[in-house]
Order: structure tokens, then C-alpha cells, then sequence
């Protein structure tokens, strides 16, 4: 579908938050297993996301989704981001403290 390929490019502009995705199957699923972060519906577009930086940057991310959004048919779908995980690497400037 065109429009998660679309929300997938545009959340690449949000440091700190990347699309959930089983790692294990980057490796062995011919097709891009991004898109499985992402769910279109009638009145609901899902991204999950994991956080790869603190603070999170769900406002961002959420005006950035929203562009893609406008001019579609999911133009007043609610959108929901959803943080499955939190990277280890988000967590490295804790033991500096």
C-alpha cells in the first residue's frame, strides 16, 4: 500500500523513533518489514514505533504523519503512535549521570 510506504519515509525525518519491527526477520522477509509497524484502517492509521533517543519526539513524528495523511482518504483518521520498545542506546546518557 502506498500510503505506508509514505508514513514510512516520512517518519525517517523523526530522530529517535524508528519503526517496530522484528529484527530477526530484516534478514530472512523479502519485502521491507517496516511495513509491519504500520496499520491503515477506515478511521484509524497505527505507526508503532520504537525509541532510539530520549526525549521522545511523538509530537514530531505525530505533525509529520499528518502531513502525509492530508489529501487522502484518511485525511480525519485518528492517528495513533504507539512506543512498543525503548533502545538500549536511548538509554546511554543515564549512566553518564
Amino acid at each position: 500500500m502506498v500510503i505506508v510506504a509514505e508514513l514510512l519515509k516520512a517518519l525517517e525525518k523523526v530522530d529517535g523513533l524508528r519503526p517496530s519491527a522484528p529484527e530477526p526477520a530484516r534478514s530472512w522477509i523479502p519485502w521491507d518489514v517496516d511495513a509491519v509497524a504500520v496499520d491503515v484502517e477506515d478511521d484509524l492509521v497505527c505507526v508503532r514505533v520504537v525509541a532510539t533517543r530520549l526525549p521522545l519526539r511523538c509530537d514530531e513524528a505525530g505533525d509529520v504523519l499528518r502531513a502525509v495523511l492530508v489529501g487522502t482518504q484518511w485525511e480525519t483518521a485518528v492517528l495513533r503512535i504507539v512506543v512498543t520498545d525503548v533502545d538500549k542506546r536511548a538509554l546511554d546518557h543515564l549512566k553518564e549521570s
